[in-house]
């Protein structure tokens, strides 16, 4: 055999091996942390993934908070579903692989059924806890890179309008964020809403809501990620990077082409896209891939 097929060869045999022994470590998950929040009065849970090598490496990452939806079932282990519905340590591994997800440290906490808000009388002030103490704590205790370049947000659903929120209320904690399915709804559809559903969706953030009360208020304004985005201040438009994805047969259709069309009369530089699909896992599993890569743009 020729020299040069050799040296191929074992080229081939040491990046083989060199990727998977030391960089092809497997990632790992620990779906049932928790931490004690002071603010919420109660031990929260939450799920994280580290990427491979982790474990046998003193290396810093860039960290994600991945965000949970709401469902129409019991709110229970909520900052499971990435992992037991989505297969999101499958995707991201893959994605690491391929060099289209930069390794990093991703986080879901459980937020319940909050809507990713705080609480209009201050009983249960989530967004609090997540701001002033989850991320904290995650820095604290996990090998994170802590400048804004390196931390990003990302959800479905009901986690898609707190990625929002969250980008839009602290634009300097977050460098980008993506919206998969995001639950945004114009202010028509939020009046529209039949009482009972409205309250499964927004019961916490707002307490003992009645019936026919007024729903389009300050407080939901100061909420609303159409309103929000509306009223930017023009010195804010390029602080985040903005990423929404939606299918064409989603129910969340018109509040999501609504921020796309908002945000393009305002010329506020965002990835918008349209796929084929509906309100489902497989749809929102199917996004996660070019969600973190958007993201990743950062980390690089």
């Amino acid at each position: 055999m020729k020299k040069t097929s050799l040296l191929f060869i074992f080229t081939l045999f040491f990046v083989f091996n060199w990727n998977n022994n030391l960089f092809g470590q497997k990632s790992i998950v620990f779906d049932d942390l928790k931490m004690k929040s002071e603010i919420l009065s109660k031990d929260k849970k939450f799920s994280i993934y580290l990427p491979p090598g982790y474990k046998k490496s003193n290396q810093t990452y860039p960290v994600v908070y991945l965000l949970h939806g709401g469902g129409n079932g019991p709110v229970i282990d909520k900052h499971k579903d990435w992992i037991r519905k989505g297969d999101m340590q499958k995707i991201v591994d893959l994605g690491i692989s391929k060099g289209t997800i930069s390794p990093m440290i991703i986080v879901m906490p459980d937020a319940e059924m909050t809507y990713y808000m705080n609480n209009v009388n201050g009983d249960y002030q989530f967004e609090d806890y997540f701001i002033d103490e989850l991320i904290p704590y995650i820095e604290e205790n996990f090998r994170c890179r802590k400048e804004k370049k390196f931390r990003s947000i990302a959800g479905l659903s009901m986690g898609g309008f707190g990625a929002l929120l969250y980008s839009l209320h602290h634009p300097s904690v977050f460098s980008s964020c993506a919206a998969i399915s995001a639950g945004i709804r114009t202010d028509e559809e939020i009046n529209n809403l039949p009482y009972d559903q409205f309250m499964r969706r927004y019961k916490t953030a707002l307490g003992n809501f009645k019936d026919g009360e007024k729903r389009i208020t300050d407080f939901w304004n100061s909420n609303s990620i159409l309103y929000l985005v509306n009223n930017l201040k023009d010195d804010q438009k390029g602080e985040v990077r903005f990423y929404i994805d939606i299918g064409d047969d989603d129910h969340l259709y018109k509040g999501n082409s609504t921020l796309h069309t908002i945000m393009r009369d305002r010329k506020i530089v965002h990835e918008y896209r349209v796929r084929d699909g509906g309100h489902t896992w497989k749809y929102f599993s199917s996004g996660l891939e070019d969600a973190l890569e958007f993201i990743s743009l950062d980390f690089k």
